[in-house]
């Protein structure tokens, strides 16, 4: 332990990293970055395939840097665990879904421990970096590396560093946002954060993997109660006539304390923040507690693009066309702005409510998205013409990306309905504009 002590801090260690999506592949990067040797393991076949030809699917990813560690040999990919077995330190960062039941799903992680139990030798540090419920590492992760007969904490050194990725942020990367981690010991939070050090400056170092556990789960509920809340309040606005929800929120946001600003929209995606709440729920009630505070922001949340849906054929209602033939244009498809993530996306969520009910004549446009799969059919992204929004009898932003020209949809249309406040600097024909929590 002492040899491989001395060794991390002058990165002469091997690195492994079990995953390769938006959280994987950053790490990987970092690490070989810093000339440390690092090994990619995916199942995915494509994705092992790109890293080992220097192709770049993650746009969080610088491109010169990615292509220079792998063409320096300093990052490679396989799809198999073999190579672990050499690995000085093993990051875990592969994905952790929910069921349909809203239960966790954490199949993935038991999946990689027991491919990596089967090759496990002394001194290795374990990092599971998953997002998860408190007690993964311990409960299950631990006890399956310990049926080879090693001790965590003693012969092999176990810890959780939740990720922090922010997909599109622009100023904050893997390697400058500060990161928790928490060990099974003293020892095992030393060494996770002295491997650890090598991809970020400031590391955080708390009492244990369920404190680590909690607070990432923390951190992504606060977003989900804070969001919830403006997007009752929205739905409430509408109801009330009169008062603009967005114009509400930035007041609020001049007080200089005691108020952080959060926004409505047609619901929240990607993988943590709708996912969380039901990972502490499940969890909870294992213990006889029911989170009734943040179950009920999570439903609300999960409720937006039914609210969004009603929009659209409230809207219809007034149109000289009936639902099922109403030609709809859907701007985005992304789960946020600027980015290629569909996972969990609200606008595809919309898009599948719409088709349920019959709507017939959808197409949809993504700069970041060339085709979806929604409702058992597939879609090809289609060009924003003048054309298209003319013909059109309902445009719905359901993601704002900036390359949008607001001005011109706004111009070409004749209603559009903006769930994101998108078109909020467009000054001609806001009377086609059908704005959520606008009040009108």
């Amino acid at each position: 332990m002492d040899e491989l002590k001395s060794r991390i801090p002058k990165g002469k260690i091997r690195i492994g990293v079990v995953g390769l999506g938006y959280v994987g592949l950053p790490l990987a990067v970092e690490f070989a970055n810093k000339g440390i040797e690092t090994l990619g393991i995916d199942l995915d076949t494509r994705k092992v395939d790109s890293v080992n030809k220097g192709r770049n699917y993650i746009d969080d990813v610088n491109d010169e840097d990615f292509k220079r560690v792998v063409a320096s040999g300093k990052l490679s990919a396989a799809s198999n665990y073999e190579g672990v077995g050499l690995c000085d330190a093993i990051f875990i960062c592969v994905p952790t879904p929910f069921t349909a039941n809203k239960e966790p799903d954490i199949s993935f992680i038991v999946k990689s421990a027991e491919e990596i139990a089967r090759r496990l030798r002394k001194n290795q540090i374990i990092v599971l970096r998953s997002t998860t419920f408190p007690n993964t590492t311990e409960g299950y992760v631990q006890p399956i590396l310990e049926k080879t007969g090693l001790k965590a904490g003693k012969d092999f050194f176990l810890a959780f560093s939740p990720e922090r990725i922010d997909p599109g942020n622009k100023k904050f990367k893997t390697n400058n946002i500060p990161t928790v981690v928490g060990g099974v010991n003293e020892i095992s939070t030393e060494l996770a954060a002295l491997v650890i050090k090598h991809s970020v400056t400031d590391v955080i170092k708390v009492s244990g993997p369920k404190v680590a556990e909690m607070e990432k789960l923390l951190e992504n509920i606060f977003r989900s109660v804070n969001i919830a809340l403006v997007n009752e309040l929205a739905q409430l606005c509408d109801r009330m006539g009169g008062v603009n929800i967005w114009e509400v929120v930035d007041a609020a946001a001049t007080k200089p304390f005691g108020f952080m600003p959060f926004y409505p929209g047609p619901g929240i995606g990607g993988h943590c923040i709708l996912i969380d709440p039901y990972y502490l729920e499940w969890l909870a009630k294992a213990y006889d507690f029911q989170t009734n505070f943040i179950s009920l922001a999570a439903e609300v949340n999960e409720n937006m693009p039914f609210y969004v849906r009603n929009m659209v054929q409230r809207e219809l209602s007034f149109k000289p066309v009936s639902f099922k033939k109403a030609r709809i244009v859907i701007l985005g498809a992304a789960f946020k702005k600027d980015v290629d993530d569909t996972r969990h996306s609200p606008a595809l969520k919309v898009m599948e409510l719409l088709l349920l009910d019959g709507a017939t004549n959808i197409v949809y446009n993504d700069p970041f998205v060339p085709q979806v799969h929604v409702d058992g059919k597939d879609f090809k992204s289609v060009g924003i013409t003048a054309k298209l929004l003319k013909d059109a009898d309902c445009v719905l932003i359901t993601t704002d990306h900036s390359s949008y020209d607001y001005d011109f949809i706004i111009k070409n249309s004749k209603l559009v309905i903006d769930a994101r406040n998108a078109t909020k600097q467009v000054k001609k024909g806001r009377e086609k504009i059908v704005l959520l929590g606008d009040g009108r």
